[in-house]
């Protein structure tokens, strides 16, 4: 039977002394926070028994912040990034922070702004992700007036929100998916795009770009007017099958928005679907399932952990400070997944 870890281990193994370790885990007076630090991931480290006494110990005389999250409908990916949200947030050195994350029903600007300014009541920093409306740019001022920052991510916001943006690099996503679907692709053909809304920033980049890297790159390929599925899998799954039946010439199919599900249903339940390249973002048990059974080519996915480490440093630091001193745009490297790397 191995031996429990001793306050001696632990001080060793955080590079300390015993006297210092025991003021940490019995706060008898004050060590500095990086020192702290050291010893509360030296005692994970070693599986030292009282870790989570010393975690809540060095953070009860931080000051209690509310960080709140607008996310879209909840799905697997808003689920997980949520979760990382709310995980990062508990994790702030500096702050003992308090998650609220919310997901809003539809598209709605107006729903989206009504739980915006809810959210920004009780709230010292915000991060949503929106389409972009005047309603939408309309309650970022006013929450921007009461002195509460607000951040986009995963999608950009026009000028008129004036919100820092944190996420992906749309353009080259687009430009990405675009190269992909040239080189998988059996035959020139037709290629058809799939949007959640024409309001999503982030999609309008990625589509534009999608669009100019092939018409550079692979003249040869024709592009299709996109079709619209709300992100919503039951409108993705239709759009799909009716692309697949109306252009018996298609050879490539790119998702730059959510819906992703019905997008895979539909062309797996097509059996004129076989060897179409299809493109689709966010790895999920579904898209990854779609990989492996061969459905997909590619996803194009957000490590949602970095980004929502990335997106609480920005929130936090935005805290107290002007808005033209916040860092923007942030982006975070994209993960591309195959087949033969899940």
């Amino acid at each position: 039977m191995s031996r429990r870890p001793t306050i001696a281990d632990l001080a060793r193994a955080a590079g300390v002394s015993v006297a210092t370790v025991d003021r940490v885990l019995n706060a008898r007076h004050r060590v500095r926070e990086p020192t702290a630090e050291r010893v509360i991931r030296a005692a994970d480290g070693i599986g030292y028994h009282a870790a989570a006494l010393l975690r809540n110990r060095t953070r009860a005389d931080l000051p209690e912040r509310t960080f709140s999250f607008l996310l879209q409908r909840q799905d697997a990916f808003y689920a997980q990034f949520g979760a990382d949200l709310a995980a990062a947030t508990r994790a702030l050195p500096g702050f003992r922070g308090k998650p609220v994350v919310d997901f809003a029903p539809d598209l709605s600007p107006a729903v989206v702004a009504e739980r915006l300014l809810g959210l920004g009541e009780r709230a010292h920093a915000v991060a949503v992700v929106s389409v972009d409306h005047p309603r939408v740019s309309d309650a970022i001022a006013t929450l921007r007036a009461r002195g509460v920052p607000t951040f986009a991510i995963l999608t950009e916001l026009g000028a008129e929100a004036a919100a820092p943006y944190i996420g992906r690099d749309n353009r080259k996503e687009g430009r990405t998916a675009a190269w992909l679907i040239a080189k998988a692709a059996r035959r020139p053909g037709k290629v058809g795009i799939i949007l959640g809304s024409h309001r999503f920033l982030c999609q309008e980049i990625a589509e534009i770009s999608f669009r100019a890297y092939l018409r550079e790159n692979a003249p040869e390929f024709t592009l299709l007017e996109p079709l619209v599925n709300l992100e919503d899998p039951r409108i993705a799954y239709a759009a799909t099958q009716d692309m697949i039946a109306t252009h018996r010439d298609l050879v490539g199919l790119y998702i730059c928005g959510g819906g992703t599900e019905g997008v895979i249903d539909g062309a797996r339940d097509d059996p004129d679907a076989g060897g179409l390249a299809i493109v689709c973002n966010e790895l999920t048990p579904k898209s990854r399932a779609g990989l492996i059974d061969g459905v997909l080519t590619a996803v194009i996915s957000t490590p949602t952990s970095l980004l929502a480490e990335r997106a609480l440093a920005a929130m936090a630091g935005s805290i107290g400070s002007t808005h033209e001193t916040v860092q923007s745009p942030v982006y975070v490297p994209f993960e591309l997944y195959l087949p033969t790397n899940i």
